[in-house]
């Protein structure tokens, strides 16, 4: 294990700090104007969607959230010298509503053009493939042999497969549940016959799903940003200028390997 993966296991942000600082031109602490946008109650509340574990994930035993979003959250508001606040969503579409009201002032989210409108966007951290989840006994075996007549596909409402499915499917039906075990959900009754997501989260839940499958190749690449509420640009920067550097320092790929996550990866391209 990589030293800053070491580090990410004691959860220890002000070494994880010293770590980003050696690097130049690392933001520091935020001149007052940045701090009102960026944590504009004094505590950066940081929201974290747990039904993606590539994001977050929730201890069930404790109640805890963990993950990528988490270590990143605190190692910002670290280093903007203010406390962190975490706020768990279950459903991504509803944490997306919630930045028009202004309910929380960071999250991530895959990019997508259509959350343009609501959410500015950090240059992407995290990058994993986007695939299907196929049922058991299904004959699918591409992601071009999913589209086609009579195929439902399930996935989660609000969220970045289905925004790019609807814009791309020809054949196939989009069937839509409010959360991702519900999306999951249809595959196991019968009512679809692929699951859209990335493919980390797929591979796990196929090997609780005899005979389901994960297909080899993908409809497209998620990008995962920090993202903030439309129109906080002086904060937009600050954050950007962080995952920039929190890049270069490890940060990025010590949160990754800390989640234990297969097939996910730093990302190298902007929006």
């Amino acid at each position: 294990m990589t030293r800053i993966a070491s580090l990410l296991g004691i959860v220890h942000i002000p070494l994880l700090l010293g770590v980003i600082a050696g690097c130049a031109g690392t933001p520091g602490a935020p001149a007052s104007a940045v701090s009102a946008e960026l944590a504009p109650t004094g505590a950066l509340r940081v929201a974290v969607f747990t039904g993606n574990p590539v994001i977050g994930t929730k201890d069930k035993a404790t109640g805890e959230v963990r993950g990528t979003t988490v270590t990143l959250g605190r190692a910002l508001a670290a280093r903007a010298g203010v406390p962190a606040t975490i706020i768990e969503y279950s459903s991504v579409a509803k944490m997306v509503e919630d930045a028009q009201a202004g309910a929380w002032d960071i999250a991530v989210v895959a990019f997508d053009p259509a959350r343009r409108s609501v959410l500015d966007f950090a240059p992407p951290h995290i990058s994993v493939d986007l695939t299907y989840l196929v049922a058991p006994g299904s004959s699918i075996d591409s992601v071009a042999g999913a589209d086609r007549p009579g195929v439902k596909i399930a996935a989660a409402r609000g969220a970045a497969t289905t925004l790019y499915l609807e814009r791309n499917l020809k054949q196939a039906a989009i069937t839509q549940a409010e959360t991702e075990p519900a999306a999951f959900k249809l595959i196991k009754e019968g009512k679809a016959e692929a699951y859209a997501q990335n493919r980390y989260m797929l591979l796990g839940l196929a090997a609780g799903l005899p005979g389901a499958r994960v297909l080899d190749d993908r409809f497209s690449t998620a990008e995962m940003c920090i993202v903030l509420p439309k129109g906080r640009p002086a904060a937009l920067e600050y954050v950007g200028a962080f995952v920039g550097e929190a890049k270069k320092a490890g940060l990025i790929a010590g949160a990754i390997e800390g989640a234990g996550l297969r097939g996910v990866a730093v990302a190298q391209t902007a929006p």
